[in-house]
């Protein structure tokens, strides 16, 4: 017998991949140069040369069993190690290799994070906008997800509805900051605060409310200015990262859950997540990767383009009377839709050959999503497209 749950998110396909999907379908038919493609948050540019160095050196020079082999279930300790390293650095928390679990991209950290700090039928709050597989990432625990309404036009966390949803029955609350789809990053009061209302339930409620915190946007800021870490805001976090936008490895599926020292359950909860993966058959991402990132975090891609095309829609969007609010980071604009229905919108962008992404997707109405990691030269030319858009609407 089939599973029907499974058969029926069949007809809830991703509205990201359906965009996606019709730009490939356009593009055979006007060409790919032609089709403004900004559905898909999948990064433009190259790796690193020291993770392709490293990648040669460990085939080369490493012997083949024991570099292909089964790591331990809690990852390679290489990496683990690594990892720690280099968030003490950065953060000036005092990580261990106890702490770090690694997985296949943010999306394993999630899914093993949640599971190690909920139970079925728990809550588990998050603000919209929100990544849409959160959803199932959730309800796929036993646990049930809630949204927080949004606080447009700014979108930093609705504060206020949070602390009047934040019930005994929430035992995680999940953020993403830099923000995926508004590229908002959460500030330093915002996260104070958050801290301080999440100590005060905790303390009332008798048992500590976990802050799972999916960060894989973390290095690509703008301005020059610093992510805000969560975990060093509030000790019962787990910090869920990822390489696939920092390193632009988003085929090799690497990421980890980082366990805050001083967090509640410190000391088991990578091996609580290392039996997660054993009943869920997502033990260990490939070792090569694990090892050959180890030698890599002290380097990103260059991620500077990001703010360049980031800058020239920022600019080009305002001009048009665009209502739009200037991210701190990530590769993403969200701007209002010049009518009140953002499937409409975009709908009518389609026309322009210009492939948005509305917002219902995400838990808000009225907006859409534009991933610009795409090259700045496309950039460029879509914006008569952008204009020849806006004026249908004058």
């Amino acid at each position: 017998m089939l599973n029907e749950t499974y058969r029926g998110m069949l007809a809830h396909k991703s509205v990201i991949r359906e965009t996606f999907m019709y730009g490939k379908q356009r593009a055979a038919q006007i060409g790919y140069e032609n089709v403004f493609d900004y559905s898909l948050g999948n990064p433009s540019v190259p790796c690193p040369e020291r993770f392709t160095a490293a990648m040669q050196e460990l085939l080369t020079q490493e012997d083949p069993v024991a570099l292909h082999g089964y790591c331990p279930s809690q990852g390679d300790p290489e990496f683990r190690t690594a990892v720690a390293a280099h968030l003490n650095r950065i953060f000036g928390l005092p990580y261990a290799q106890k702490d770090i679990f690694p997985t296949t991209g943010a999306a394993g950290a999630i899914a093993h994070a949640v599971r190690a700090v909920t139970r079925p039928g728990d809550e588990v709050l998050t603000f919209a906008p929100y990544f849409p597989e959160y959803g199932p990432y959730v309800e796929g625990t036993g646990a049930h997800l809630r949204v927080v309404p949004p606080q447009a036009p700014a979108f930093q966390p609705n504060l206020e509805a949070f602390e009047q949803m934040l019930t005994e029955k929430v035992t995680c609350v999940l953020i993403n900051t830099p923000n995926n789809p508004t590229g908002v990053v959460y500030s330093a009061d915002t996260l104070t605060r958050l801290a301080e209302i999440l100590t005060e339930k905790s303390r009332a409620y008798g048992h500590n409310i976990f802050l799972v915190s999916d960060e894989p946007y973390r290095d690509i800021a703008f301005d020059g200015r610093a992510v805000p870490y969560p975990a060093a805001f509030y000790p019962h976090t787990l910090t869920c990262f990822s390489f696939s936008k920092s390193l632009s490895l988003p085929g090799e599926r690497l990421g980890y859950v980082a366990v805050r020292p001083g967090c509640e359950g410190e000391e088991v909860l990578v091996d609580m997540m290392a039996q997660i993966s054993r009943f869920t058959g997502h033990n260990c991402p490939p070792s090569i990767i694990q090892r050959a990132v180890s030698r890599c975090l002290d380097v990103t891609s260059d991620l500077s383009v990001y703010e360049t095309n980031m800058d020239l829609l920022y600019n080009k969007l305002k001009a048009l009377g665009f209502e739009v609010e200037r991210p701190g980071g990530t590769f993403y604009l969200f701007p209002k839709a010049l009518e009140e229905d953002a499937n409409a919108f975009c709908r009518r962008a389609r026309e322009f050959d210009l492939l948005l992404v509305p917002s219902d997707t995400f838990g808000v109405t009225g907006y859409v999503r534009l991933a610009y990691c795409i090259d700045t030269e496309k950039v460029k030319r879509s914006l008569p497209a952008l204009e020849k858009l806006a004026a249908a609407y004058q």
